[in-house]
C-alpha cells in the first residue's frame, strides 16, 4: 500500500541516519571515559577497545530507543512542513491511521531492544567485570610499567623503573616506596633483576639504598646495600563471579525476591515497553504548526526522553529501596505514559483542545 510504503521508507532513512550518529557519539563518549579508566589503573589500556565496545553493546537499547523516537518525531515534522500530511488528511487519513503504519516498522526494532535488554545486556557487564577483576588482581610485577608510577594488588607499594630498562627481566634505576602500619620505607636502586625459584619471584636490586622511618618515633634509618632481595605479590587469585543485578541473567532476576534484582528486572522489562510508548508519543508530540520551527518538535521529544528515562532511574531506585514493586512501576509509569499518549493522540486526531470543549460546554448551558 502507497500509504505504508511512504511512512516506512521515510522512517527507514531517518532511524539509520539517527542510530549511525547517535552510536557515533556514544563511542566516542565511552571512548573518553573508558580511556579515563585506564589512565587510573582501572582498566588495562590493552583491552580499552574490548571494554569501549561491550559498553556500547550494553548501551545499544537506549540508543535503539532514542533513535525510533527520532526518527518518528523527525519524519512526521518533515511531512507537516513539506504539506505531506495535509495531502494525507485530504485523502481521509486521519492521525490515528498513522498508528499502525508506524507500529508496523517499529516491532522489529521493539523486539531487538527486547533481546539487547533481557540477554546481551547482562552478558556485556559480566565481560567487563571479568576483564576488570583480571586487571586487578595480576601479580605486583605485571602492574610495573616503565616510566609509571604503579601501586601494587593491596595498595602497600609503589614502583617506579626507568624507560630505559635492559630487558623483561631487567630495570635500571628502580624507585620502591613501601607503607606498612608502623614503618615507611623508600628503596632505590640502580638496576635490578628478576629471579624465580621454586615458582616465587624475586626482584634482585643491585648498588642502593634503603631509608627507613618508623610511625611516632624520631630518626631515619638508612642503610646501603650491594644486592638487595624484595619478594612481590604474585596476585592472580580466581576471578570471582561479579554479583552485582546488573550482570545477572534475566531468569535469575525473575526467581529472585532481592529488590534490588527486581530493580533491575523492572528496568530490563520496561525498555521494550518505553521503546513502543516512544512511538505513540512521537506521533502525538509530532509538530502541527510550520511557523513553530524545524527543531521544537525535537526538543519537545528530547526533553520527553530525558524525563521518561529519569522517572525510569527513579522508579528503579524506589523497587530497590522496597518502596513499590516491580510490576507495580511498570504498570504505573509505562501504563500512564501510554494512557497519556493516546490521550493527546486522540484529541489532536478530534482536534480537540480546551478552547473548543469550553465553546462547546458554554453553547450548551445558553437556552
Amino acid at each position: 500500500m502507497l500509504f505504508d510504503s511512504s511512512i516506512r521508507k521515510e522512517l527507514a532513512r531517518s532511524f539509520g541516519a539517527t542510530l549511525v550518529v547517535l552510536v557515533t557519539v556514544v563511542m566516542t563518549m565511552m571512548l573518553i571515559r573508558t580511556l579515563g579508566q585506564a589512565s587510573r589503573g582501572n582498566v588495562n589500556p590493552s583491552d580499552v577497545i574490548m571494554v569501549m565496545g561491550f559498553t556500547v553493546l550494553g548501551q545499544l537499547p537506549t540508543i535503539l530507543g532514542l533513535s525510533l523516537f527520532v526518527s518518528v518525531v523527525g519524519s512526521l515534522s518533515r511531512m507537516y512542513r513539506d504539506s505531506e500530511m495535509v495531502i494525507w488528511f485530504a485523502s481521509g487519513r486521519g492521525l490515528v491511521s498513522f498508528l499502525p503504519a508506524l507500529l508496523r516498522f517499529a516491532w522489529p526494532v521493539v523486539a531487538v531492544i527486547a533481546v539487547l535488554a533481557t540477554l546481551v545486556w547482562p552478558w556485556s557487564n559480566q565481560q567487563v567485570q571479568q576483564l576488570r577483576a583480571q586487571y586487578s588482581q595480576r601479580s605486583d610485577i605485571d602492574r610495573i610499567a616503565p616510566g609509571e608510577f604503579q601501586e601494587s594488588s593491596d595498595g602497600s607499594r609503589v614502583f617506579f623503573i626507568d624507560k630505559d630498562t635492559p630487558g623483561a627481566q631487567a630495570a635500571s634505576n628502580v624507585f620502591i616506596v613501601t607503607t606498612q602500619a608502623d614503618s615507611e620505607s623508600v628503596t632505590s636502586a640502580r638496576s635490578a633483576r628478576l629471579v624465580v625459584e621454586n615458582g616465587q619471584r624475586t626482584v634482585i636490586l643491585s648498588d642502593g639504598q634503603r631509608v627507613e622511618t618508623q610511625t611516632g618515633t624520631p630518626g631515619v634509618k638508612i642503610s646501603e646495600f650491594k644486592e638487595y632481595g624484595l619478594q612481590l605479590g604474585t596476585g592472580g587469585g580466581s576471578v570471582e563471579e561479579d554479583a552485582s543485578a546488573r550482570s545477572q541473567y534475566t531468569h535469575a532476576l525473575w526467581s529472585s525476591a532481592e529488590p534490588a534484582y527486581q530493580a533491575e528486572l523492572g528496568w530490563r522489562l520496561g525498555l521494550p515497553f518505553a521503546a513502543l510508548n516512544f512511538v505513540v508519543l512521537g506521533l502525538a508530540v509530532a509538530s502541527v504548526n510550520p511557523r513553530a520551527g524545524s527543531s521544537s518538535s525535537l526538543m519537545i521529544a528530547l526533553f520527553a526522553f530525558i524525563v521518561y528515562y529519569n522517572l525510569m532511574t527513579l522508579g528503579q531506585s524506589w523497587v530497590g529501596a522496597g518502596r513499590i514493586g516491580a510490576l507495580s512501576f511498570l504498570a504505573l509509569l509505562h501504563g500512564a505514559t501510554l494512557v497519556c499518549a493516546l490521550g493527546v493522540l486522540v484529541a489532536r486526531h478530534n482536534r480537540w483542545s480546551v478552547r473548543s470543549l469550553w465553546s462547546n460546554r458554554r453553547k450548551k448551558a445558553t437556552p
